[in-house]
C-alpha cells in the first residue's frame, strides 16, 4: 500500500556547474609532500594553508615583519610556558630583539626566579597541601620579597627589581632567567600580581605595600608599552595566561585608546592549549574590534612555541 504522505518532488531541484563554482579548499591550499633534507621554512610552507595551518604562517610572517621593521613584539605568558621547559626558547628570542617586551603573571616571576636560584622549579602540590609544606620554600620567598621592597625604594617595577637582583646576585642559573634576559637586553619586563595567588604571598616577608607598589609600576609600564605598540605597530602574544593578562591588557589599551591611540596596526595573537574565555575576548575579540588583526592557534606551549621561534630565526637570518 502506497504512503498516505506526499513526497518532496527532487525534479524540481536547480543545479549547477561545480568547475564554475569557488570552493574553500583547492589545490593551492592543500599540504605539501615532506622531503628530507628540507630547511624549517620549507617545513611551514609545507602546511595546508587552511584553518590553523594558515593561522600559524600569518604569525610567523607577523612577528618576522615586526622584527625586521624594529617594530614591538611583546610577549604576554603564564607561568605554564616557562614550567613547559621553555625558557631557553624565549630567552634565545629576546636576546636577539625580536621579544622586546615580556609580561609576567606572579607565578611566572616566582618560577623564573626558582629556576635561576636552583635550576628546578614546580613542587608536588598535592604531597606539599598534605604535609603541610607548599609554598613554604625560605629561599624562593625570601629572594621575591625582598626584591619588591628593594624594588619599591628604588622605584623600579617588581619585574625590573628581580631580574637586576637575579644577575647582581649571581645566580647559579641566571642564564635561565627570562627576567635577567629582559635586564641584560634593557626592554621591560613587568610582573603583574593579584594578592593572595603567589606562594611568597604566604610568608611573614611578603610587604603587601613594596608588592602592590612595584606590580602598579609594572602595569604603568606596560600600558606605556601598548600604546607604543599601537602608534608603531607590532605584535602582542599572549601565551597560556587565562585571566590576569588578558584582563591587564585590556585595560591598558582602553588607557591608549582614551588617549587617541587607534589599533588598525596591531596585530594580536593567542596562544594556549585550550580556548579561555577571557584570552579569547580580550586579546582577539576586542583587538578585531579596535581595527587591528588578531588569531588564535589552539596547540601545547612546548610544541607551538619553539616551532614558531625556530621559523622566525630562520626568517630572521634568510
Amino acid at each position: 500500500m502506497p504512503s498516505d504522505f506526499n513526497e518532496f518532488d527532487c525534479s524540481r531541484i536547480k543545479t549547477y556547474e561545480v568547475g564554475k563554482q569557488t570552493r574553500k579548499v583547492e589545490l593551492d591550499n592543500v599540504a605539501g609532500v615532506w622531503r628530507t633534507g628540507g630547511t624549517m621554512l620549507e617545513f611551514i610552507d609545507s602546511l595546508p594553508d587552511i584553518l590553523a595551518g594558515k593561522d600559524l604562517k600569518t604569525v610567523i610572517e607577523a612577528i618576522s615583519s615586526a622584527a625586521r621593521d624594529n617594530k614591538p613584539v611583546i610577549l604576554a605568558m603564564g607561568a605554564h610556558v616557562i614550567k613547559c621547559g621553555l625558557s631557553p626558547v624565549i630567552a634565545d628570542l629576546i636576546g636577539r630583539g625580536i621579544i622586546t617586551g615580556l609580561a609576567l603573571n606572579g607565578a611566572g616571576a616566582i618560577h623564573d626566579t626558582e629556576m635561576a636560584l636552583f635550576g628546578r622549579t614546580s613542587e608536588d602540590v598535592v604531597a606539599g597541601l598534605k604535609e603541610g609544606t607548599f609554598g613554604m620554600g625560605a629561599e624562593t620567598a625570601e629572594f621575591v620579597n625582598s626584591a619588591a621592597v628593594y624594588g619599591q625604594e628604588a622605584g623600579q617595577g617588581f619585574g625590573e627589581a628581580i631580574g637586576k637582583r637575579i644577575i647582581s646576585t649571581n645566580a647559579p642559573y641566571a642564564s635561565t632567567s627570562l627576567l635577567a634576559a629582559a635586564s641584560c637586553a634593557n626592554i621591560p619586563a613587568t610582573v603583574h600580581v593579584a594578592i593572595g595567588t603567589d606562594i611568597v604571598h604566604m610568608h611573614p616577608n611578603a610587604d603587601g605595600a613594596a608588592i602592590g607598589a612595584c606590580s602598579m609600576r609594572d602595569f604603568r609600564i606596560f600600558a606605556a608599552s601598548i600604546e607604543n605598540l599601537s602608534n608603531l605597530g607590532g605584535v602582542l602574544i599572549n601565551a597560556g595566561s587565562a585571566v590576569v593578562l588578558p584582563e591587564v591588557a585590556l585595560k591598558a589599551f582602553a588607557m591608549a585608546a582614551n588617549v587617541g591611540c587607534s589599533f588598525d596596526k596591531v596585530f594580536a595573537v593567542n596562544l594556549d592549549f585550550i580556548r579561555q574565555y577571557r584570552s579569547e575576548q580580550q586579546i582577539v575579540q576586542r583587538i578585531r574590534a579596535m581595527g587591528g588583526k588578531a588569531v588564535s592557534i589552539v596547540g601545547h606551549h612546548e610544541i607551538l612555541l619553539p616551532l614558531i621561534s625556530a621559523a622566525i630565526i630562520e626568517y630572521q637570518e634568510a
